[in-house]
């Protein structure tokens, strides 16, 4: 039997069925191959109050779809824990704990296994990786230009994420190509084009041990374990090594919690910034005075900077996660109980009138721009930094070197409704 069959209906707080909400549409994977349901979650805002939805093989969830509420979720994690489980499928506990990151954890093992990590990734870090971003995005938009007529997605935002990442780890760059199609068959895991075991047609029991109940977990497991064993005998100066420190005070990883570790950063540090790339370009396609402003200002870094805030904030790629009720609370009507399910929608909380005037507007100019695509509070993406950077860098150079983009066919959407993704954008560049 599939493993994944969510809302039937959505209900009000008082019980009372909403009828023919279509509010079930947000959690198909299906809905999100014709784009986003914006109604949907202007509707769910307009209520003012979180919405209940029902699950058939579920306990159901709170959706939370106001900026303010997915703020309060994020930077309260004595109340919304993360130690249940990021995704909305329930895990019994040895599955929560085989497949458990620093994303599953709330205080002080979080913070233990994000210091492993969180000076490479520091703005100050990522700030010295600049030249060596340029010079990727330089040789692959170089190579995207002599074909003239391409897919974006494949030749170049597929690209730039997965090398820049190589080398910040330390692994050879020509397992690039590997690890990005682990990474595909892992976060796509609802779409037949990557994944081996699509998880809501197909019985997945043998996988529910690994990450995204993937068999490409697999191999990325054994992949992690012998980069692990190189650098255990001997350690260079790169991330995983220091991933591979005992923490002071602390304890060395095992090799268990190294390899979700892994995971998580190949999939994380890849796959949303590449979604980003994809989407931005179509963004800026389908608002051509936004085109011609950055086209006329290919020099103006604060633009950019600016271009890619609102970039961020239109994509929204990763488009949610859950929370677990600490205790009862009322949130704005909402008689939320403890051990309940909250879902955070980041991408409509970027869309939410009340932080953001003319949400529908794609303004690259936008301040103040408080969007939520990286999330807040304790678990605020560890790669904000380094996304923002290859996002900028990516356009800057595209812009010098390109008179016109032009679409060639229309985009192929992912199938899922965790990230926001395009497949594939048919286009030719016109060089200058």
């Amino acid at each position: 039997m599939p493993d994944s069959r969510h809302t039937i209906r959505a209900v009000t707080t008082n019980g009372r069925t909403e009828a023919a909400s279509g509010f079930e549409a947000i959690v198909s994977h299906d809905t999100y191959t014709k784009g986003v349901p914006w109604d949907l979650f202007q509707r769910m805002r307009e209520q003012r109050t979180p919405c209940w939805i029902e699950e058939e093989d579920g306990a159901g969830f709170w959706a939370l779809t106001r900026h303010a509420h997915v703020f309060q979720a994020s930077s309260t994690p004595r109340d919304f824990s993360c130690a249940r489980g990021i995704r909305l499928e329930e895990l019994d506990q040895d599955e929560l704990e085989a497949r458990r990151t620093m994303m599953e954890y709330d205080g002080a093992e979080h913070a233990r296994l994000r210091r492993l990590v969180g000076a490479g990734f520091s703005r100050k870090s990522i700030a010295t990786y600049e030249a060596s971003v340029r010079e990727l995005a330089a040789q692959v938009l170089d190579r995207a230009l002599e074909r003239g007529e391409l897919d974006f997605v494949e030749e170049v935002s597929r690209e730039l994420p997965i090398r820049m990442l190589c080398r910040i780890l330390g692994v050879p760059e020509e397992d690039a190509g590997e690890l990005v199609e682990w990474g595909d068959a892992l976060i796509s895991n609802a779409d037949p084009e990557f994944s081996m075991a699509v998880i809501d047609r197909e019985d997945t029991e043998a996988f529910r041990l690994l990450p995204f109940r993937s068999p490409a977990a697999r191999s990325v497991f054994d992949y992690a374990s012998r980069i692990r064993l190189e650098r255990l005998r001997r350690p260079t100066d790169d991330i995983i090594s220091g991933m591979l420190a005992e923490d002071p005070g602390g304890r060395p990883l095992t090799e268990l919690e190294f390899q979700n570790f892994f995971l998580l950063l190949i999939v994380a540090g890849n796959e949303t910034t590449r979604h980003t790339i994809s989407h931005g370009l179509l963004a800026l396609l389908e608002h051509p005075a936004a085109c011609e402003t950055l086209d006329a200002a290919p020099g103006d870094r604060g633009l950019f900077e600016s271009a890619t805030e609102e970039i961020l904030r239109w994509t929204s790629v990763t488009m949610h996660f859950r929370r677990t009720l600490t205790r009862d609370l009322d949130l704005d009507g909402a008689a939320m109980r403890r051990g309940d399910k909250a879902v955070l929608w980041y991408i409509a909380a970027n869309r939410d009138p009340e932080a953001f005037p003319e949400p529908e507007r794609f303004d690259i100019r936008r301040s103040p721009n408080p969007h939520l695509a990286f999330g807040a509070g304790r678990h605020v993406c560890l790669g904000a930094w380094l996304a923002r950077l290859e996002v900028r860098v990516t356009f800057e150079e595209l812009f010098r070197r390109v008179r016109g983009v032009e679409l060639t066919g229309p985009p192929d959407r992912l199938r899922s409704n965790f990230i926001h993704g395009v497949k594939h954008l048919p286009v030719r560049l016109v060089p200058r």
